[in-house]
């Protein structure tokens, strides 16, 4: 090597040494107590980084932004719907430092509270008056809390089922003993590389975090990069309002989760595994610690780190690239593609990005064959985790063939509380559908049929009671919120959103007489063609959604209380 290629080589090393240490941005942030005066100067330092750059960070993300407020209390539409407001009143009374927030992720045990990074599940507003001012005092006197006496370590689990679900029908099988034999892994150490890929592609697997892409494909993808260095990457950022279901699968089978990240790394030939997990998600954390140190001491999987990050609140990271933006110590804004992570993901390089779920089903595939998955659906292949809140008796989470009914589901979770009025089959994202499709399956094709999606199969089930200009401004309202603010169509557009439905609440027009909506189905249309992700691309559909179905509650002035 020449003086001059030394040289060059050395410089790329430096450089690259420093973005990686860009990376440790977020975590320094929040051991300097978030953003308080001095931090970024501290951390800037730590770092050999600019202030600027450690102000953009703990400024975007509402953990780090807002350090004072210990007590959040969650109003997104399945707390709202159970009493979330007069939760919130209380703690404003009782002089807690409070403030709303967006989903927690835990839209079956409604109200849901953070607690400075606790998440506690089916608070009270007299919880909230026991607490006498003290937010450390705070504790949930929900029956399903398992805590210590330190009020700071709770413990929790929502429900799961069908209860009377035969073993062989689920892949995941949440109410089993965590299994660290390593069957999958064995398995997968069988099979040549291509043996591998086509047992992938027997099974049918798609992603399970939204999308629905064929999971093969991305895991060929990587394999076949030139570049040497690769990373898997797992999306543990659950924050899609409805959804929960990745939560409970990391607290009940995180066994699962562990194999499968193991299983994929050695597929695509990575060394380096990394965890991101949003900053509510503590237990679920240590649960997946402790999976690590069994297989650890089973010697099952040797050569692979695993590294843990802690996200700091921001819902756009849910979004892959946002996702790696934030890995890398850095505003969680999406990135335009292509190119796609599977060619330049982390730090530049091929990188498999996963959901919970899709990672967990994986074991099962290799152990018993991707026939046996495939043949667990009914259109689509696989048994799936529904997330299912709102009106009905047993809200939680069902693994069920992946295509069952709204019915089948609700009479999976104990039926259905009141007359049912309209339901969102994924989510947020996934806008509302009518009683009328309640026999249709719910899967990705099918929804996809009437301009909705299966999302990440988080359903929430409306009855009479609920007015649905009502429902869909809290959406809109969660999707202004969490805009990144990265592309004007998005950012604009969600405004303008909600300002409509505001100005249609209180019976006000344009300026020209027209409706306050007359113009959002424009936006709604220039959002989706302008928006750089997904957030923009949908964030309308819960308007568009109501007010197709549901005309006569925007027929007047007037919002529900």
């Amino acid at each position: 090597m020449s003086t001059t290629e030394g040289k060059a080589h050395g410089d790329a090393s430096r450089r690259d040494a420093h973005t990686r240490r860009q990376g440790e941005l977020p975590d320094r942030l929040q051991a300097a107590g978030g953003m308080i005066e001095g931090a970024a100067t501290q951390v800037a330092g730590e770092t050999e980084g600019s202030e600027a750059a450690a102000f953009g960070v703990a400024s975007f993300y509402s953990l780090l932004a807002r350090p004072h407020q210990k007590v959040r209390v969650c109003t997104g539409l399945s707390c709202r719907m159970k009493g979330a407001d007069d939760v919130l009143a209380a703690a404003e009374a009782a002089g807690l430092p409070v403030e709303e927030c967006s989903c927690l992720a835990a839209c079956d045990v409604p109200p849901a509270v953070l607690k400075d990074r606790v998440t506690l599940p089916e608070v009270s507003s007299a919880d909230m008056r026991a607490t006498k001012g003290d937010w450390s005092a705070l504790v949930s006197s929900s029956e399903r809390v398992h805590a210590t006496d330190d009020v700071n370590e709770v413990t929790w689990c929502g429900d799961i089922g069908p209860v009377d679900a035969d073993p062989a029908t689920l892949s995941i099988n949440m109410g089993a003993a965590e299994d660290y034999s390593g069957a999958g892994l064995a398995k997968a150490g069988e099979l040549s590389d291509e043996a591998f890929f086509d047992e992938l592609e027997a099974s049918g697997l798609q992603g399970r975090g939204g999308a629905g892409f064929p999971a093969h494909i991305k895991w060929r993808a990587v394999a076949g990069q030139p570049v040497t260095e690769r990373f898997v990457v797992l999306n543990a950022d659950e924050g899609e309002p409805g959804t929960f279901k990745d939560r409970e699968l990391m607290m009940r089978r995180p066994d699962l989760v562990i194999e499968g990240l193991a299983i994929a790394a050695r597929a695509v030939g990575a060394d380096a595994i990394y965890l991101y997990l949003r900053g509510e998600f503590q237990v679920p954390r240590e649960r997946l610690e402790h999976a690590v140190a069994q297989f650890e001491k089973a010697g099952l999987i040797d050569g692979l780190q695993f590294h843990m990050h802690e996200g700091q609140g921001a819902y756009i990271c849910g979004e892959e690239t946002a996702l790696l933006e934030a890995l890398e110590g850095k505003r969680g804004m999406p990135r335009l593609k292509p190119p796609f992570p599977v060619e330049v993901g982390l730090w530049g390089k091929p990188t498999l990005i996963h959901n919970v779920e899709t990672i967990a089903c994986v074991p099962a595939i290799l152990a018993k064959g991707g026939a046996y998955f495939k043949a667990q659906g009914r259109d689509e292949a696989g048994a799936k985790l529904y997330c299912i809140s709102g009106h009905v008796a047993r809200p939680g989470t069902y693994e069920l063939p992946l295509g069952v009914t709204l019915d089948e589901l609700v009479e999976a979770a104990g039926g259905y509380v009141g007359e049912l009025k309209a339901f969102c089959p994924g989510g947020a994202s996934a806008g509302f559908l009518p009683a009328s499709e309640r026999s249709r399956p719910l899967d990705y094709k099918s929804l996809a049929e009437v301009g909705s999606m299966l999302g990440s199969a988080g359903v929430v089930v409306l009855n009479d009671t609920v007015d649905m200009r009502w429902a869909c401004l809290e959406q809109l309202r969660f999707f202004e919120e969490e805009s990144c603010g990265q592309c004007a169509p998005c950012r604009i557009g969600t405004r303008y959103l909600r300002e409509s439905v505001d100005r249609d609440v209180a019976g006000d027009c344009q300026s020209n007489g027209d409706s306050a909506l007359a113009h959002v189905d424009d936006v709604a249309w220039q959002m989706g063609e302008g928006s750089i992700c997904g957030l923009g691309q949908i964030a309308a559909l819960p308007l568009t959604s109501a007010r197709q179905y549901f005309p006569a509650d925007f027929a007047t002035a007037g919002e529900q209380t």
